[in-house]
């Protein structure tokens, strides 16, 4: 027992000897001031895609993309790898990306394409995203579906949904890891909480890498033209996304809202929106009360009519904007009516282009900002077929668009763009690869000063006097991620001292 204190006390020298010499041949060649250093910004070494099974029509036709935008890499060794696999036993490989600003593509049909599942790492991770654009040409699902595959997560938001007669909503829940997960569904009316049958929605059980799919109507006898569909899980994480098929005006996917928070932006409403209509969700039990601004390219109006919206607690609620954007490109801002009261909401906008027979539907959901980068890997060279806007929230900003090379070959090309607060500026068109590029591409947003910026685009592509058009909100990639650095404590070796002499 005499010789226990003299032992700790021995290594707690050697360690501070250890720790001296540490701080003496640093990486940098300076010594340690005692000081912690800040934060800094490492580009991530792997990250992880989810995508739905696109379509249960026999004639569906769905092209994938993936890209990992080029330079977002730096300090990462090694070349990396990118694969998207089928969400099945088999796992399939469907596409596989081998250097950075080249995008790859894929092709399937029919009903069968399952959901996919893939991972990047190394030198491919930083940026790396995925988007799967689907084609039907007639039937209740028809029109122009397209998504961009999300990270994995544990919680969701959609506003937007409905279980009224005349439209078919879907949940698709996908499992990308080797345990199963446990998934709820909750959907929330004007009225709050809708009725279910007990246990409906709840412990959905999700195979390891396997894909389930929930119709929304099945969970309750209401029939509800606004829902708010909330998914969370119990255990594990899945990808989760909301697809929207109704009568006679056309079919989409419905992204996850941001995050709730007070303000919110929902980027990218098409100049030639015929019917816009905001859904709005209050998740807590505080009432929202919300002003509607439209930022459109000369400044941010007011709506007539339409310049605020309640929302109730725990309750859904909507409003009909109508033609709101009248042939200029815009986007909705909501932030609080009163500046001192903040209430947390989550929201989306239905979008319907063209009349009578010839409608076609899409869905904006509130989004986060461009940040330091955001890419869209789907973009078409056809004349008018991709569209991008820019919304810029508080201050001027200045932002860099690249088009990576095509598919079939190319050069990226830049151009830069100067956003003033309160606009939106629809970059018409945005750059194209050089080189004579053939193929679907990448489009790249980089903040350079300013902002915040959000942005989306829009692919339009007619089909028979049809407009079948999507839209997809570009958001941060989170290609890097903030690492503490080490520093050296010395205090810790005192508390040893300390209390070995206590002993």
């Amino acid at each position: 027992m005499k010789r226990a204190p003299l032992t700790l006390a021995a290594a707690a020298a050697a360690l501070a000897a250890l720790t001296g010499m540490a701080a003496l041949t640093a990486p940098d060649g300076t010594a340690a001031t005692g000081a912690a250093p800040a934060a800094a910004r490492r580009p991530v070494e792997r990250s992880a895609l989810v995508c739905p099974s696109p379509s249960g029509s026999d004639i569906a036709e769905t092209a994938y993309t993936a890209v990992t935008p080029a330079g977002g890499a730096r300090g990462v060794g090694g070349q990396g790898a990118a694969r998207l696999v089928g969400a099945t036993k088999e796992q399939k490989q469907v596409l596989e990306l081998k250097e950075a600003g080249k995008p790859v593509g894929a092709t399937a049909s029919g009903a069968e394409a399952p959901a996919l599942t893939g991972t990047a790492d190394g030198a491919l991770a930083p940026g790396w995203t995925a988007q799967q654009t689907t084609k039907v040409s007639v039937g209740q699902a028809r029109g122009l579906l397209g998504l961009a595959c999300t990270p994995p997560g544990t919680d969701f938001w959609f506003p937007g949904t409905a279980t009224s007669q005349g439209r078919q909503d879907y949940v698709h829940l996908t499992n990308a890891d080797d345990s199963p997960a446990v998934v709820d569904i909750e959907l929330f009316g004007p009225e709050g909480r809708a009725k279910t049958e007990q246990g409906s929605g709840e412990n959905i059980r999700v195979g390891p890498r396997s894909s389930v799919r929930v119709l929304l109507s099945t969970l309750t006898s209401e029939q509800l033209p606004d829902v708010t569909t909330h998914v969370t899980t119990r255990s594990g994480r899945v990808g989760a996304s909301a697809q929207v098929m109704e009568d006679g005006v056309g079919a989409d996917w419905l992204p996850a809202s941001a995050d709730p928070a007070g303000s919110l932006v929902l980027p990218g409403i098409p100049a030639d929106a015929t019917s816009v209509r905001l859904i709005a969700h209050a998740p807590g039990e505080e009432d929202a009360d919300l002003r509607i601004k439209l930022a459109g390219p000369g400044g941010s109006i007011s709506p007539a009519g339409s310049e605020q919206l309640h929302v109730k607690g725990g309750m859904t609620a909507s409003l009909d904007l109508k033609d709101v954007t009248r042939g200029e490109p815009g986007s909705l801002v909501l932030t609080p009516a009163d500046p001192g009261k903040s209430v947390p909401v989550v929201a989306a906008v239905r979008v319907v282009r063209g009349t009578g027979a010839k409608q076609e539907l899409g869905f904006v959901p509130a989004a986060g900002p461009v940040g330091a980068r955001a890419t869209n890997a789907d973009n078409r060279t056809d004349q008018g077929a991709t569209t991008l806007s820019l919304t810029a929230v508080g201050t001027d900003a200045k932002v860099r668009v690249t088009a990576s090379a095509g598919t079939q070959g190319g050069e990226p090309a830049s151009q830069e763009y100067t956003v003033k607060a309160g606009t939106t500026m629809a970059a018409v068109p945005p750059p194209v690869p050089g080189g004579g590029g053939k193929g679907p591409y990448a489009l790249t947003v980089e903040t350079l000063s300013g902002g915040p910026v959000h942005a989306a685009r829009t692919l339009s592509l007619p089909h028979e006097g049809i407009l079948f058009f999507t839209v997809q909100p570009l958001t941060d990639d989170r290609g890097t991620v903030s690492v503490p650095e080490a520093s050296q404590d010395l205090t810790v070796l005192d508390d040893d001292r300390n209390r070995t002499g206590r002993e």
